[in-house]
């Protein structure tokens, strides 16, 4: 994928554009994507540090993440995702802004397939809170 650099480049691009995204952005009808977008943005700096160390680690390495929750595996993304409770239709919607920022950065259609298929493999977890509201 181009190594640290060009990871943490592509993550800093679609972090910033799912913030302004409007359907899970500052803007989600999703109360709780709409809180931790535009009252927790302090931590952004964060959040991308630590999706830059999952892509470089589901991607082969050599950086490790180390989940601050841990869900079911080692890279688990439920617990941390279970509070936004994050719905089928918005997890499609985080990927196709992560398809259009690997457009934007002219990853060609190999890489992109498979880092789109990575993503797309942590759904369940991803939307595990989905189901639990109230």
């Amino acid at each position: 994928l181009g190594g640290v650099f060009a990871i943490a480049a592509v993550v800093d691009y679609f972090s910033d554009a799912v913030v302004k995204n409007p359907i899970v952005g500052k803007k989600s009808k999703n109360p709780q994507l709409r809180k931790w977008h535009t009252k927790n943005l302090e931590r952004l700096p964060g959040l991308k540090f630590m999706r830059t160390l999952w892509v470089c680690d589901v991607s082969g390495g050599p950086y490790k993440f180390v989940a601050t929750r841990p869900g079911a595996t080692p890279l688990g993304l439920e617990e941390a995702h279970r509070d936004l409770r994050i719905s089928p239709a918005e997890f499609d919607e985080v990927a196709a802004e992560l398809g259009r920022t690997l457009d934007h950065f002219k990853v060609p259609e190999a890489e992109k397939s498979e880092v789109l298929k990575a993503f797309a493999a942590h759904k369940d977890e991803v939307t595990a809170g989905f189901a639990k509201k109230g």
